[in-house]
């Protein structure tokens, strides 16, 4: 038997869901994040991973703290910052680290497809947290991807460092995960744009061993490199995690999830486009997994969803 509130509950996440507002949010975060893989990847050659994570922390930092002071925007609750300071040190800091060291070892659309396997992955950490049951589709959707994810290492491993950029990307969704999951919950008690705000600020501390480094890279680097820096610091991540955070504190999870699906796509036509970059065809095949495994996790949710409209 159904629950008389959760036809209206499910009418409530339609009606945020299609949000003008919330649909450009997810707009915004998605191209920004897009083009962010292909930054990445063309930065690498003057800035060492953790060296461009900390460069694009404090840029991002500074934004949004102007973004703070010109919105009047309050900063987190006291007792709130113990988890964001996890949030941001995993998202911000490892995260960033480790997709900087991934792409300088595969290109920047199997990165992409390594990296949006996450959904999936906060499926499932969603499920345990929250002691539902795994259903078929869930189960059946992460055997795929994980297939398709093989698939990637396994084409990569024949390319030098493939198999540990891999890693390293599968290791940035890991924590994208864990942080999602954190992040969550916040939204319900922070803004958006403080809490994002605070999370990259944690994330750019903890970096901060970096900074001789960056400073070296910085004297080296050409401008066009420098700018890439300061673009990856105000898109992709004060301008793109506030968006994320603001879609996200009104939808679930899993639905919110299913809005990065496009980015791979994205990324491998901005890559060809840039860098004259495509992956493999044993690589494209094993993102097509990855991605069909997501799907069915979806398909899953939209045929809950729409059972709990009509009843």
């Amino acid at each position: 038997m159904t629950s008389t509130t959760t036809p209206a509950a499910g009418r409530e996440r339609a009606r945020r869901f299609e949000d003008p507002k919330v649909a450009l949010a997810i707009v915004v975060t998605t191209l920004l994040w897009a083009s962010a893989f292909v930054a990445i990847r063309t930065a690498r050659t003057h800035f060492a991973p953790a060296d461009l994570a900390l460069g694009r922390l404090l840029v991002g930092a500074v934004a949004l703290s102007a973004m703070m002071r010109c919105g009047r925007v309050a900063p987190p609750p006291r007792r709130e910052l113990p988890a964001i300071i996890v949030c941001g040190v995993l998202w911000f800091g490892v995260y960033n680290v480790a997709l900087n060291a991934g792409e300088r070892l595969v290109d920047a659309g199997t990165a992409a497809m390594l990296v949006n396997v996450a959904p999936i992955m906060i499926a499932v950490l969603a499920t345990w947290v929250l002691r539902e049951r795994l259903s078929p589709w869930l189960l059946g959707g992460l055997a795929v991807a994980f297939a398709g994810a093989a698939v990637i290492a396994v084409s990569s491993a024949h390319h030098h460092g493939g198999l540990r950029g891999v890693l390293l990307c599968v290791l940035a969704a890991v924590v994208y995960t864990v942080a999602v999951v954190i992040e969550k919950p916040l939204l319900a008690r922070v803004s958006p744009i403080a809490l994002t705000w605070a999370a990259c600020v944690a994330g750019a501390v903890a970096c901060l061993p970096f900074l001789p480094g960056l400073l070296s890279d910085l004297s080296a680097a050409p401008a066009s490199s420098t700018l890439l820096v300061v673009y990856l610091g105000v898109g992709p991540t004060a301008v793109a995690f506030t968006t994320w955070a603001y879609a996200l504190s009104r939808s679930t999870m899993a639905r919110q999830g299913a809005t990065t699906y496009l980015v791979p796509p994205l990324v491998i036509a901005l890559s060809w486009l840039t860098l004259g970059e495509v992956p493999g065809v044993a690589a494209m095949g094993g993102g097509a997994l990855c991605l069909a495994g997501v799907a069915l996790t979806r398909r899953r949710s939209a045929r809950r969803a729409g059972r709990g409209a009509a009843d």
